[in-house]
């Protein structure tokens, strides 16, 4: 579904909420859009399952850039395109639970697991940058197993930490900055998702997989006193 937002953006839809083949297409089309490189399209962007285009509308008219997205949409089947080029697989240390990241026991119960066990699961799934919103860098990470499809909380948590790891409707946010959240914080990472000091201010793409196995609290303190990247520790490789 292709939908006009204002005067110089369009929207291009692959399901109205998130699914795994949703986000692959929207990937992998957003991939194809600046590939073809269409003179006007000024910038391209990802949401869970959509692909925005802003454009000038002064270098090329809505009706054909909307003939054009249509054509590429019909090219192939996007729900089944594989994964865009040059993905990392980064893997980030995480403390699990302690004071540091409080709530793991209510999410796990929520999940229908104790901590030892979600600890152990959460720490080996391999999961997708769905996409980067809400902050400056800031990733959601999905899809968890089942069994956390929690939902957020009711009331607020006044203040996470930046690096927290947060848990709700099987996904992860690792919050770029410090803020509230209605999300459980589960995990800590001496991660840095927003570095504006950086020729690379968000370290995460789209696409990327991540990893958070789990770590002590000397391993993580020790971690963050030595980081001098935003790296926090992690280690990461390119996959596709």
């Amino acid at each position: 579904m292709i939908r006009t937002l204002g005067l110089t953006g369009l929207l291009v839809s692959f399901g109205d909420r998130l699914s795994e083949p949703a986000n692959r297409a929207a990937l992998a089309f957003r991939a194809a859009v600046e590939n073809e490189a269409w003179p006007g399209v000024e910038e391209t962007s990802t949401s869970l399952a959509s692909v925005f285009l802003r454009f000038d509308p002064v270098s090329v008219a809505p009706a054909d850039l909307r003939h054009r997205i249509a054509q590429l949409l019909a090219a192939r089947d996007w729900l089944a395109a594989p994964l865009p080029a040059n993905r990392r697989r980064w893997r980030i240390p995480t403390v699990y639970g302690t004071d540091l990241a409080p709530q793991l026991h209510e999410a796990a119960a929520a999940a229908g697991m104790s901590p030892e066990d979600a600890i152990a699961e959460l720490s080996r799934t391999t999961v997708r940058v769905l996409t980067i919103g809400f902050a400056p860098g800031q990733p959601y990470l999905g899809e968890l197993p089942p069994a956390w499809d929690i939902p957020r909380q009711v009331a607020l948590t006044r203040r996470v930490p930046e690096g927290a790891l947060v848990v709700a409707i099987r996904q992860f946010v690792l919050f770029s900055a410090a803020t509230p959240t209605g999300w459980r914080h589960i995990g800590q990472t001496a991660f840095r998702a927003f570095r504006p000091e950086s020729a690379e201010p968000f370290p995460l793409r789209p696409g990327d997989e991540l990893i958070f196995p789990a770590i002590g609290r000397e391993e993580y303190e020790a971690l963050r006193a030595a980081d001098t990247t935003g790296d926090g520790g992690a280690e990461r490789e390119l996959i596709g």
